[in-house]
């Protein structure tokens, strides 16, 4: 009998790194002496699989999901997806509408630009979920998966501001995998990724290429350690490939701490 496969990986795999996630985070939480989660979810595929992780590792009482749209942006087949991905695994939420909030940003004496725009929306997100960690003794749950977090492809102080990656170590096709062997909803599975911060955007759209094809270079370039030549003999474009590390070069600083200036020692 031939062995069910997902994103390449046997069933023996996916168990194993569904054991290992759930008993990591089990670990951290117990070690840091907390015993709830908040999370944000989208109605997407990472933070739904990053919820039901949480829910596997430390009860599904335990986890708070805030689906947080914006009106006119979010579409309301994301917001129901969330909602129903909530009530057919038991997790309580809350539906905060974040527009207000971020309208207070429309008084600033400056000009904004699209990208500030952008951002805030994210950041007001986060603003959220640390009001509600600190306000119930909370950790924020993150939603980057691994292709995400090499790329720099989230909002610093944004959806990058939590307190634990749980898919962090999973590339795209990965999460997708252990997303069909947990029986997700296949609406939420084989939906177009977007974080949906504006009208038409896609995460494949602004990254140039297919999370298929990111990942493996992603694993050629930066695990592997292939050059560009031999990437391209491989088949990949070279427009592609360059783009895709100057991306990873120039978010560096998205997943380091702030610069400190060393003092001591040299004066």
């Amino acid at each position: 009998m031939q062995q069910k496969t997902y994103a390449g990986m046997g069933d023996e795999k996916i168990r194993q790194t569904h054991s290992i996630l759930v008993n990591g985070i089990k670990e951290y939480f117990k070690k840091n002496k907390f015993e709830k989660a908040v999370i944000g979810l989208s109605g997407g595929i990472d933070s739904a699989l990053s919820a039901k992780l949480v829910a596997d590792a430390i009860g599904k009482e335990n986890i708070k999901a805030l689906i947080m749209p914006f009106k006119e942006l979010s579409s309301e087949e994301n917001i129901m997806d969330a909602v129903e991905f909530c009530t057919l695994n038991g997790i309580d939420y809350s539906l905060v509408y974040i527009n207000d909030f971020v309208s207070e940003f429309g008084k600033v004496e400056w000009e904004q630009n699209k990208v500030a725009k952008m951002n805030t929306i994210s950041r007001v997100r986060a603003v959220i979920l640390y009001n509600y960690a600190n306000s119930n003794d909370a950790l924020v749950i993150g939603t980057s998966n691994k292709t995400e977090i090499m790329l720099g492809y989230f909002t610093k102080y944004g959806d990058g501001a939590v307190d634990i990656e749980v898919i962090g170590d999973l590339f795209k096709a990965e999460v997708i995998g252990l997303a069909k062997f947990l029986g997700l909803s296949e609406k939420i599975i084989n939906k177009v990724p977007t974080a949906e911060l504006y009208h038409g955007q896609t995460d494949e759209g602004e990254l140039g290429a297919s999370y298929d094809k990111l990942d493996t270079i992603l694993r050629l370039y930066i695990e592997e350690k292939n050059s560009i030549k031999k990437m391209i003999e491989k088949g990949f474009d070279k427009k592609v490939i360059e783009g895709v590390i100057k991306r990873v070069g120039a978010n560096e600083h998205k997943r380091a701490m702030p610069m400190v200036f060393k003092v001591k020692g040299r004066l």
